[in-house]
């Protein structure tokens, strides 16, 4: 399956076969179609191993009493898992599988995680919003910052940067107008590199 990944990731689909993937893998086509059942059936095992690997990332951060700080730390381990998973990460989201962020969420979707400290922020009156919209608007975020890292558009120090002020910027905008007023105030008392 690493050959697939690999080759998923860095090839256009359709050169993906096979017997390129059994000829990668040192292995027979006959082996391919009966671990998978065929070309749809790897893709399938590829994407269902990334979408595995993303939730368990996520589903390990724990949950504190600050919802805020939990999407924060959610979008922390959700940029560590695709820089360390770069070839999973361009296989879920580059293309080669569709991804339908309106469908439902299943119980191990990536989002869920997401989802959940979004309702508790918006049960605690930190957020306002629709849940959907909210982590449409975090993912959408999160996976240009990413996307741009892995691509090498940015540098390390400005990943970072970028990272830090995008994700914040995402939140405090989704904040109620008491926690917007409370975050600036906090943010212009903090040295300029920190908030």
């Amino acid at each position: 399956m690493v050959c697939a990944t690999e080759m998923l990731a860095t090839r256009p689909r359709e050169s993906v076969t096979v017997r390129a993937v059994a000829a990668a893998a040192e292995a027979s086509t006959t082996a391919v179609y009966s671990l998978f059942g065929g070309k749809d059936g790897l893709i399938g095992a590829v994407r269902d191993r990334a979408v595995a690997g993303l939730f368990q990332e996520l589903s390990a951060v724990p949950t504190s009493a600050d919802p805020l700080a939990d999407l924060y730390a959610l979008a922390v381990a959700y940029r560590q898992w695709g820089r360390e998973h770069s070839h999973l990460y361009t296989v879920l989201f580059g293309g080669v599988q569709s991804f339908d962020p309106s469908g439902e969420v299943g119980a191990s979707d990536p989002m869920r995680p997401h989802l959940a400290a979004i309702d508790r922020a918006l049960a605690a009156s930190v957020l306002t919003g629709e849940a959907t919209s909210i982590a449409l608007s975090i993912w959408a975020t999160l996976h240009g910052l990413v996307t741009l890292e892995l691509a090498g558009a940015l540098g390390a120090a400005t990943a970072e940067t970028a990272f830090r002020s995008t994700i914040h910027a995402t939140l405090r905008g989704w904040t109620t107008p008491a926690v917007f007023r409370s975050l600036r105030q906090t943010e212009s008392a903090l040295p300029p590199d920190f908030a």
